[in-house]
């Protein structure tokens, strides 16, 4: 999973709000939110987290839900000052590392930092990335009524407008049942 897709994903699982027309509550205690973020492919160390990291975690979640909720507003500068103070905050740098039998490979933190920091640093520096290259407009929140949840959209047309394809089909079905009335209503008039 690359390091936006882990941003997005730590955002839709973490933080509350609504998602695909329903609410998303706040997760109900440290336990919860450990098995939101341990749900999340890539985000956990092959353990389960601290109380301390799973609050470490919640927080980069909800730090990276203020960059997204600026890019939606339209508000680009926003959203990079907010990145800009996350990669200083969990002091992110380029490191070649290699662990685990893998080759040498880039990370965005210390072969000594702790798994925030690591979260932390490595979402900051890949959607600046994102914002500091030609795909700014391509980071969003779902245009479906009653979702919040956020994307990045890597798609070739870059048209993307929905977090997932659920959303789309609710709209899609919604407007559908909508013409449909108005037709009835015509016929009937």
């Amino acid at each position: 999973m690359s390091s936006v897709d882990l941003a997005v994903s730590l955002v839709n699982a973490i933080v509350p709000g609504e998602s695909r027309g329903r609410g998303y509550p706040a997760a109900d205690g440290v336990e919860e939110l450990r098995g939101r973020a341990q749900a999340v492919p890539g985000l956990t160390p092959g353990r389960p987290l601290t109380d301390k990291e799973t609050r470490g975690v919640a927080k980069i979640a909800e730090e990276l839900h203020a960059v997204f909720a600026s890019a939606h507003d339209g508000d680009i500068d926003a959203a990079a000052r907010l990145l800009n103070a996350m990669i200083v905050r969990y002091d992110a740098r380029p490191t070649l590392l290699r662990h685990d039998n893998e080759p040498w490979h880039l990370h965005f933190h210390g072969p000594g930092a702790g798994v925030v920091e690591g979260i932390g640093g490595a979402t900051s520096v890949a959607l600046a990335f994102v914002f500091g290259g030609e795909y700014a407009d391509r980071v969003g929140m779902c245009s479906a009524p009653n979702c919040d949840r956020v994307y990045v959209d890597v798609s070739r047309n870059g048209t993307k407008r929905y977090c997932s394809t659920a959303c789309q089909n609710r709209v899609k079905a919604a407007s559908f049942r909508a013409r449909q009335a108005g037709s009835e209503k015509l016929s009937a008039d």
